[in-house]
């Protein structure tokens, strides 16, 4: 049963909506969570992680794990903090995100113990007293100093595996990260529990709104300085709180891949626009791109929607049993057949693919896992004690390698982009005569194009959270 220790105040438990079933996506199973309040998903999900940490702690020879939040990292020869990130192992636990200085102490046949931080302060905000539908799962124990956490966790820290960064170290208790209890923890995390679907559905019905704002803000002729801010107030999170640094980009900007410039007048012609951006909900994160172009009628319009047509079909692909690096080397195909269709390439898609002509055109991986992190861990690993299956060769920014199995959540993001300093090693080398210079210098002048959903693989049919939020606001 829950308690609480010392003088923290009691809280309400909070109110959270339920999500609903989507019956406007063709051919996908229905949500798992979507008939079951969020108490229900985190009992599910608590017993699950409780399950999961045994069997780690069996694997390391530990008796219990202990997960720090994280602490302030502050600027050199400044007084200033770093953005706060808290410890992907703790906030699987708890909705915690913006608590550092506390810990998590998790024993099998044990009540977890959530040791809480909440300081004496009137220089900032003071956390409230932890409060929702997962406290009564938690012996949660309030402190005002970070140092009192140490009267409240085990005895002997020989026989805790302790996650988290050296920065976390309190007294004895310094990170160890033994790499059996982390191979185990984050291999498992690949697969998501129902209460993890909804907190990423949630995440994506933001994120999905702000990109309706900021393909307004884009229509009307704004900066992608206001168009980022579009986002942000859209999405009611700011910077910090968004899960990665928003991509908004203008034009031939669209292709630079990591583009975040943001510049703060508009272009004199707003040509094509290229928004990478996502959200968060409880630590949980949904990763969406989208491209445009100014003109419905455009030829680059007709090439976004090619490019769109071939990742619905790469979306399908996100089933059990399918080598998530066979969708990779499809999309190349894909994409190589698209560049063929619009007299890009003089040669065939097979020959693209083969010279490496396509990698000029589709420099990145397919996609990445996704959850508690924007790019989930343990992409490469072959199985839960280690190990790692390799990229294929010749692509070496492809961030996972492993087969797919339901409850796993991976994103979809193919892309065609016009990369002067790619396409300049292209003239220089063998494979210059491939492609007509003509047909590329009439796309340069828009960038490129970037389409990217979170699709989760179940025992059926592909549940893609991004196409069903986008039909739902339509």
């Amino acid at each position: 049963m829950r308690k609480i220790q010392l003088d923290a105040q009691s809280g309400k438990i909070a109110a959270f909506p339920q999500p609903k079933p989507r019956n406007d996506c063709p051919a996908r199973t229905a949500d798992p969570s979507a008939s079951r309040s969020i108490a229900e998903l985190y009992a599910q999900h608590f017993a699950e992680l409780q399950r999961r940490t045994e069997q780690a702690l069996a694997r390391g020879g530990f008796d219990h794990l202990v997960v720090p939040s994280g602490t302030l990292h502050y600027q050199v020869f400044d007084d200033r903090d770093y953005p706060y990130a808290a410890n992907p192992q703790f906030k699987a636990w708890v909705p915690l995100t913006r608590n550092p200085g506390s810990w998590l102490v998790a024993t099998p046949g044990q009540t977890p113990k959530l040791i809480y931080l909440q300081p004496f302060d009137y220089w900032h905000v003071v956390p409230q007293a932890p409060s929702g539908w997962w406290v009564e799962h938690f012996d949660v124990i309030v402190i005002r100093t970070a140092e009192e956490a140490l009267a409240h966790l085990p005895k002997d820290p020989a026989r805790c595996a302790i996650l988290g960064e050296p920065l976390s170290k309190l007294g004895e208790f310094a990170p160890n990260n033994p790499q059996p209890v982390i191979d185990y923890l984050e291999y498992h995390r690949a697969f998501k529990t129902p209460y993890e679907v909804a907190m990423m559905r949630e995440a994506t019905r933001k994120g999905v709104r702000a990109h309706r704002a900021a393909e307004a803000a884009f229509r009307a002729g704004r900066s992608e300085f206001d168009i980022h801010l579009a986002y942000c107030t859209a999405a009611r999170q700011d910077s910090n709180e968004l899960p990665y640094n928003n991509i908004v980009a203008l034009n031939q900007n669209g292709a630079v891949l990591h583009y975040m410039e943001l510049d703060r007048e508009p272009p004199a012609q707003s040509r094509s626009f290229l928004i990478d951006a996502g959200a968060s909900h409880h630590g949980y994160a949904c990763d969406i791109t989208r491209s445009y172009a100014s003109d419905a009628g455009s030829e680059f319009q007709a090439l976004i929607d090619a490019v769109d047509a071939a990742q619905l079909v790469m979306c399908d692909q996100v089933r059990a049993g399918t080598d998530y690096k066979r969708i990779h080397l499809d999309a190349h195909l894909a994409l190589a057949g698209i560049l063929k269709d619009f007299g890009v390439l003089r040669i065939s898609a097979e020959a693209a693919v083969e010279t490496g002509v396509s990698g000029v055109f589709f420099p990145h991986g397919i996609g990445h896992g996704i959850g508690l992190q924007v790019h989930e861990v343990a992409g490469f690993a072959a199985s839960d004690r280690g190990g790692r299956i390799d990229k294929p060769a010749g692509h070496p920014y492809l961030r996972l390698t492993r087969v797919l199995e339901p409850g796993m959540a991976v994103t979809i993001e193919p892309g065609l982009y016009f990369v002067d300093l790619l396409l300049d090693g292209l003239r220089k080398g063998e494979h210059a005569d491939s492609v007509d210079w003509n047909r590329i210098d009439q796309f340069r002048p828009f960038g490129g194009i970037r389409i990217e959903d979170d699709v989760v693989c179940t025992d059926a049919a592909p549940l893609n959270l991004t196409r069903d939020e986008f039909a739902a606001s339509a």
